[in-house]
Parts: structure tokens; sequence; C-alpha cells
């Protein structure tokens, strides 16, 4: 006797469907059309069930930031042109480029608005916002271990000043948040960082 079940495609469907349920999650809370987003919402574009939803996420917030946080590694490299100015614009660059797009400026507003009233999302967001703050605090340690940056300088706070301009410019919105803002940031820091070597900040 044959048996003409339907293979087990086992990890590889898992895969398919929450990588469904990533896209969708993006396409729909970017949308501006009022319509609220809900888990319901979210499986059928997706074609899931909603307990496939949540048997990788907790709540809607939490499917946002995941895939955000996929898209952001993905979209943004780690320069090493070997001097601080040049690492900042190319990082900088393509963060802001990335960010200031309509739909992701969209969906990063979404994220921050899920993570006041999700604790879920918070932890999320938290975790997404600490994972791009890694990359910049490398980025600085690379140049402080150069030479480029005085040994005492609060690199934290150097971060600060690049992602402070970025959230307050997408949740204001007054704005604009591309490459023309990311090149003067990027020389505006390298020029401190620079000045603070030469007893400048002193």
């Amino acid at each position: 006797m044959s048996d003409s079940r339907r293979p087990h495609t086992g990890r590889r469907r898992n895969e398919a469907a929450r990588r469904a349920i990533l896209d969708v999650a993006v396409d729909l809370l970017a949308r501006d059309d009022g319509t609220p987003v809900t888990i319901d919402s979210l499986a059928a574009a997706a074609g899931v069930g909603k307990q496939t939803i949540y048997r990788w996420w907790p709540s809607k917030g939490a499917v946002l930031l995941e895939a955000m946080a996929e898209r952001a590694g993905a979209d943004i490299p780690v320069p090493d042109t070997g001097t601080l100015r040049g690492d900042l614009e190319a990082f900088l660059t393509a963060t802001f480029r990335g960010a200031g797009q309509r739909l992701t400026a969209s969906v990063l507003r979404h994220s921050m608005a899920e993570a006041q009233r999700d604790p879920h999302a918070r932890e999320h967001m938290r975790a997404f916002i600490e994972s791009r703050r890694r990359v910049l605090s490398g980025l600085l340690e690379r140049a402080r271990d150069r030479g480029e940056i005085a040994a005492e300088t609060d690199l934290a706070l150097m971060v600060d000043q690049v992602y402070g301009v970025l959230w307050y410019r997408i949740l204001v919105e007054h704005e604009p948040l591309g490459d023309a803002q990311a090149g003067e940031l990027a020389r505006a820091l390298s020029d401190q960082a620079a000045a603070r070597l030469g007893g400048g900040g002193r």
C-alpha cells in the first residue's frame, strides 16, 4: 500500500511562513490609511493562522521590531575606510538614507508607538536600538584605537548624538533625513573628535 500523504516540509515550511509574516508586517504598518493592524489582519495577509504568529511572537509589536531589525542588518553596512570621517559618512549615509524612506520612517514611528503600549514590543525595541548602537560604537572604538578619538571621550554620548538626530527627525518630521544631513553630521562629529585631540575640548 503506497503512502500518498503530503511530504513533511518541516523547517523549510516554517521559515517560509515566518518570512511571509515579517514581510506583511512591514507592509501593513507602513500604510497611512488609518486602518488598525491586528494579529488577525497580519495572519490574513500572510496566509497563516493566528497561532502560527503566536508560536514565534507574543504581540504584533514584536513581529514588527524583528522585521525592522532584519532589514537594518541587511541594508546598513559596517564600513572600514580607515578614517573616522570616512566611516561615519558611509555609516550615517546608509542609515539616514534607509530610515528617511517614507515606508521605513512610517514603520519606525509605528514601532515606537507600539513600544509605548506593549511591554513585549518595548523589549524588542530596546534590543533593536541596542543592536544598532553596538555597530556604531564598534566603529568609534576602532577610531579611538587608531588615535583619532581621545581615550577619555564618552563614546556613548557620540552615539546618542547620531541616534538622537535620527529619531527626533523621524518622530517629529520637521526636517529631512538624507545624504546631506548624514554628511554634515559626520563632519561635525569628526571635527569634534579632532578638536578634543588638539586640546580644544579641555
